[in-house]
């Protein structure tokens, strides 16, 4: 594509010399550049790209995007100024892949819990109703049917476009993707154009990142305060930053509630383990799904649905037949009558909701036994909160590894134990092997009692000390309940 086209629409404070060549490929990883590519002088958190210039030149790399222009270059090498690389980094990517988001109605999701349920539940839904769709999520991206593994949550600009624009050639009409934090900070969906977006909750998480519970919510902020007057944004009226969302937005403003009024409003009628009953917007369905927290992903569906233009009986219809999405209340029964509950639980208001929606389902005389431990490398203050929060509603929890990645796993395990009074300690056992943990918690349970294995939910690896290895919490239980 010529440079000069690619360059239309992005505002840059300065262009050195000629933009009459070719672009073969935008990156900004120094390790692609070559003859024919665009490189993207990104800062990043730990490495400045800029310091690769020099290397990348040499390479053969003759347009470079840039922050700080380089004291010496060639004369045929092209230098673009700007004054921000990583949000023109998006708006480069979209006119090079031309504008895939504008071909498409794109819905992102941002919130701390239920992004990859509400997002994937669209995109299943809107298959269901004989559209073509596309998704990005934590667990994998799609175009149509075809599934390309995740490797974050929202990928890099150039990947989401390059992406996007497959889905538009395989003739998606719609689009979902989870916007998290960490790339609304890193501009990863500058230059998008978004038919809506959605907001589901907000607590306390990536603090390791975003350093206070403030700058994490302005992040989220971020998101609606670019959505254009043509979009939507739909927020949870039931939490209490929902309203802090629109704020600023252009967007037209929507709301839903499972306990006051809303736009959208629902309500649980019935629940039990097979799932609940609701009623939404007066007409009651029956679903596959358990839980408030469940109750409002499918309500936010419901909403987004319908802001898409599709009629509200057909929505209902279809999300009566939706089923739950790998790793999310996942459960597991025993030949004996155990049941394993696996969920991707892995902040304290994400376990709490779980551990109150068994609660509200199993028998007095049935025990919850939860699994839980606390990632490596990740915001610390949350561990002794999990602990708190699993010991408050189980009858037994067993604290053990998750990912520990480069920390010490019985370090992990003992901040977790700082969340645990001392009164509660009796009934909350330390194995750092999560195999075990998980087979010690199955021979503790009884017939009936319930066991809880949160925190990795779909994920298919541990990593420990940099190396990760298979390990899979479904794939343990299923092999525990087949020796009993």
């Amino acid at each position: 594509m010529k440079l000069s086209d690619i360059l239309k629409d992005v505002s840059v404070k300065e262009i050195i010399n000629h933009v009459d060549q070719t672009i073969d490929q935008i990156v900004f990883d120094s390790r692609k550049a070559k003859a024919g590519t665009m490189f993207v002088a990104m800062r990043g958190t730990l490495v400045d790209g800029h310091k690769f210039i020099p290397q990348v030149i040499e390479s053969g790399c003759k347009c470079i995007v840039c922050e700080d222009i380089p004291s010496e270059f060639p004369e045929d090498v092209t230098i673009i100024h700007v004054e921000d690389s990583s949000s023109t980094l998006g708006k480069l990517a979209s006119a090079f892949y031309q504008h895939p988001s504008r071909q498409l109605k794109l819905v992102g999701v941002t919130g701390t819990n239920g992004k990859t349920t509400t997002a994937t539940l669209l995109y299943h839904l809107v298959m269901k109703m004989g559209y073509k769709a596309g998704l990005f999520s934590t667990v994998a991206n799609y175009i149509g049917k075809t599934k390309i593994d995740a490797t974050h949550t929202t990928p890099d600009a150039v990947t989401l476009n390059q992406i996007m624009a497959e889905m538009v050639e395989a003739g998606c009409e719609y689009c979902f993707m989870e916007v998290s934090s960490h790339a609304l900070v890193q501009n990863r969906v500058a230059g998008l154009q978004f038919a809506g977006g959605l907001f589901t909750n907000i607590t306390h998480d990536h603090l390791d990142y975003h350093k206070t519970f403030k700058a994490y919510i302005d992040a989220k902020k971020t998101f609606f305060d670019g959505l254009t007057k043509e979009a939507f944004a739909l927020t949870n009226a039931d939490d209490k930053n929902g309203q802090v969302m629109l704020q600023n937005t252009k967007a037209e403003k929507y709301n839903y509630s499972l306990r006051g009024m809303g736009t959208f409003k629902g309500r649980i009628v019935e629940s039990m383990f097979e799932g609940m009953q609701l009623e939404i917007d007066g007409q009651e369905i029956w679903t596959q799904f358990v839980g408030d927290f469940n109750a409002q992903n499918l309500l936010t569906v419901y909403g987004a649905a319908c802001l898409l233009g599709f009629q509200k009986d057909e929505v209902q219809v279809a999300l009566s037949q939706l089923k739950p999405v790998d790793g999310r209340f996942e459960t597991i029964r025993s030949g004996s009558g155990k049941t394993a509950i696996v969920d991707y639980a892995h902040t304290p208001d994400a376990l709490k909701n779980v551990i109150e929606t068994i609660n509200l389902v199993r028998m007095p005389h049935q025990q919850l036994i939860t699994v839980v431990g606390a990632g490596g490398d990740r915001d610390p203050m949350k561990r002794p909160e999990m602990a708190k929060e699993a010991v408050v509603g189980s009858s037994k929890v067993i604290l053990t590894s998750d990912n520990p990645r480069s920390e010490d796993p019985e370090v992990i395990i003992s901040q977790m134990m700082e969340g645990v009074a001392f009164k509660e300690r009796m009934k909350v056992l330390s194995i750092v092997n999560r195999r075990e943990a998980i087979r010690t918690a199955c021979m503790v349970a009884g017939e009936g009692d319930i066991i809880l294995i949160a925190g990795k939910g779909h994920e298919t690896y541990q990593e420990i000390k940099g190396e990760r290895t298979h390990f899979d919490d479904r794939e343990v239980v299923n092999e525990i309940f087949n020796e009993e």
